[in-house]
């Protein structure tokens, strides 16, 4: 039984955040965190970046909602500005990465009727969200479970077993959903060659490819999408999380061909790809272009890498870009982010025994050297600076 006004489905933090600028959180006292969560990897460019806000307040200002029974140039502009980042992929609105995930999902089955393709190949420890179509696809029994049975037709494989892969496609196979990262699981990087052997596998196969970027995507890895690390391109891919600067928005895409698939009445949303969320969106892309954040991604995780590895050992710290985990050996992930905690830094407990860092692309070096410095010291590792 819930015990306050809120279902207890969080395990929060003993932590009220008031105001935040920057890499920098502030509770009602003024006192500053160095956000190294990003609001699980949503914060790419910061909280309340000037140009973002300024992209909110002036489109509320105008039209905060019409529908999607009518057309709204911010809509119409993202559309076509991730089309040019995707090489041509039409994209659908929606609020989450779930409901991202739930498109796909609904897209792909279609696809496969015309040719009595219906089953869905994903891998084992991935993670794409909680509404049933999502969690059927994620390969994480616990958090299956309790709502069993989930749907029919969704298999899984060890994630990064090429030859598990081949072996589970078949004639009847409409789908391979993959992460190119597993975040939730813990930071997990597939081996050099398993996307690539995926897509060709699909290719072989007449299945389609279709990557959740939900986490790695928008610059997190030092790159657009975390596909372009293996040279790969998906025949669909969710987008959420970063989208939007920190609003509720995620987004379904897939090559032309795979998209007209779906006709008027196929699926829906009341406020996906609303106006306020599509400018945020256009001033987030701008931010990331104008500020060089994937690069500073690309540099910033080099020396995170580098730094956590000669603290935690190398083959305990691992992921791309500004998306890094360190998998401390044991079940004290959750202590050490208290500790952090009070000592003014936030970082995710992803699993009992990973640390997640997934911090603002905009975070300063200062601010990040101290952020490890303290994650460091809390493991018993030192802490040292650039």
């Amino acid at each position: 039984m819930t015990t306050s006004a809120l279902m207890d489905t969080y395990k929060r933090w003993p932590l009220e955040i008031e105001s935040g600028k920057g890499s920098l959180l502030f509770d009602p006292a003024g006192r500053p965190y160095i956000d190294l969560v990003g609001g699980i990897a949503v914060a790419t460019v910061g909280h309340c970046h000037p140009t973002v806000v300024a992209a909110i307040s002036e489109q509320a200002g105008r039209l905060v909602h019409v529908s999607n029974l009518y057309a709204t140039k911010p809509q119409r502009l993202l559309g076509e500005r991730l089309a040019g980042l995707t090489a041509g992929k039409p994209s659908f609105f929606c609020n989450s990465g779930a409901e991202a995930i739930e498109c796909a999902l609904k897209l792909v089955r279609k696809w496969g009727r015309t040719q009595d393709r219906h089953r869905v190949i994903a891998a084992g420890g991935g993670f794409h969200g909680r509404t049933f179509g999502a969690l059927s696809a994620t390969g994480q029994p616990s958090k299956q479970e309790p709502f069993a049975p989930m749907l029919a037709g969704i298999e899984h494989v060890p994630f990064g077993d090429a030859g598990a892969l081949e072996s589970a496609l078949g004639d009847d196979v409409a789908a391979v959903l993959l992460e190119p990262i597993q975040g939730e699981a813990g930071v997990v990087v597939p081996p050099p060659g398993y996307l690539a052997r995926a897509r060709a596998l699909c290719d072989e196969h007449g299945a389609l490819l279709v990557l959740d970027e939900i986490q790695t995507g928008l610059g997190r890895t030092g790159k657009w999408f975390g596909y372009e690390h293996d040279g790969v391109e998906p025949d669909v891919m969710c987008l959420a999380k970063a989208l939007a600067g920190g609003l509720p928005m995620g987004a379904c895409l897939a090559t032309p061909e795979v998209a007209e698939t779906f006709v008027p009445g196929d699926h829906a949303t009341t406020f996906g790809g609303g106006p306020v969320q599509s400018a945020a969106a256009l001033a987030t892309l701008d931010v990331i272009e104008d500020e060089g954040l994937i690069e500073r991604a690309a540099a910033l995780g080099d020396y995170a890498h580098a730094r956590l590895a000669e603290a935690f050992g190398a083959a305990n710290v691992r992921g791309r870009g500004l998306l890094v985990g360190i998998d401390l050996g044991e079940p004290v992930a959750r202590a050490l982010a208290a500790a952090a905690l009070e000592a003014g830094v936030l970082v995710n407990d992803c699993t009992p025994s990973v640390l997640r860092i997934a911090p603002p692309l905009v975070i300063s070096e200062g601010e990040l050297d101290e952020g490890l410095t303290v994650i460091e010291k809390a493991a018993g590792t030192g802490g040292g600076t650039r």
